[in-house]
């Protein structure tokens, strides 16, 4: 990381992606992260299972994207610090020709895909620093245009990021705009229908600056509108299409919903 990339970081306030770092045992946050963590796991002990189950939902979506759904180029927003597997690696896997283009806000993030994250010698990725909340500049950086062909099919995966932003529902409208018919949007979205704890939880990242919103099931489905959903829907995430060789708990508790809608 360079020293521009360190200058541009405010240690003082915590990024929502180095506290999700600090609680999977990483390594690659600060005072005010770790604090803003802690303070979160006193709010909620689960989030931690919560923030595990979650990653091993990113994976069975994009494994679902590029085999059942044949996607093979992807836009992730919200990338956050590289925890094996990442998305490329799980769809390179089956496509080494996939295209990925990560987005993330976060100086010192980016550093650290751009380092680790490297694919097949068939396949690209790109980085973009961005703000989701800023979708035009996504939109308009020549990374994208150099890496997806936006008239064909796009993956937009948007995972456990949104409930950082008020208005999900314009954002997501806006992202699939210029994206081909079959593109298809995967989403995991914090919720206090599942775990009324994270009401509390909300309120902790909130007061340390990371303002998060959360919404129910139906506020959920309604990001999905005018898409036609995949099977089973809006879900507890960790029931969506789960490994049919590993039983689902009924006692694991999560706080966030997932889904996947194609546009058509």
């Amino acid at each position: 990381m360079t020293g521009n990339n360190t200058e541009r970081i405010d240690l003082a306030r915590a990024h929502s992606a180095r506290v999700y770092d600090f609680i999977l045992g990483g390594k690659d946050n600060y005072t005010a992260d770790r604090a803003a963590a802690e303070a979160a796991l006193t709010a909620w002990p689960g989030l931690k299972t919560s923030m595990r189950i979650n990653r091993e939902v990113m994976h069975r979506m994009a494994h679902w994207l590029a085999t059942e759904a044949q996607v093979k180029q992807f836009l992730d927003i919200g990338t956050g610090i590289p925890t094996a597997p990442n998305l490329h690696q799980v769809v390179q896997a089956v496509t080494p020709s996939a295209s990925v283009v990560y987005v993330d806000n976060d100086p010192i993030v980016l550093a650290h895909a751009r380092a680790l994250l490297t694919g097949t010698p068939e396949g690209r990725t790109a980085y973009i620093e961005a703000d989701m909340r800023e979708p035009d500049k996504i939109l308009t950086a020549p990374d994208l245009h150099q890496t997806l062909d936006l008239s064909q099919p796009v993956g937009l995966t948007i995972i456990a990021v949104l409930q950082f932003v008020e208005d999900a529902s314009g954002l997501i409208e806006r992202l699939l705009e210029p994206l081909a018919p079959g593109s298809y949007l995967a989403l995991t979205l914090a919720t206090a229908d599942l775990a009324p704890e994270s009401i509390e939880l909300a309120a902790t990242y909130t007061r340390r600056g990371i303002p998060m919103y959360l919404r129910s099931r139906s506020e959920v489905e309604q990001l999905f509108a005018g898409l036609d959903m995949v099977e089973p829907g809006v879900v507890p995430m960790h029931h969506w299409r789960p490994d049919p060789r590993e039983a689902v708990s009924e006692a694991t508790t999560v706080n966030m919903y997932a889904g996947v809608g194609r546009k058509a």
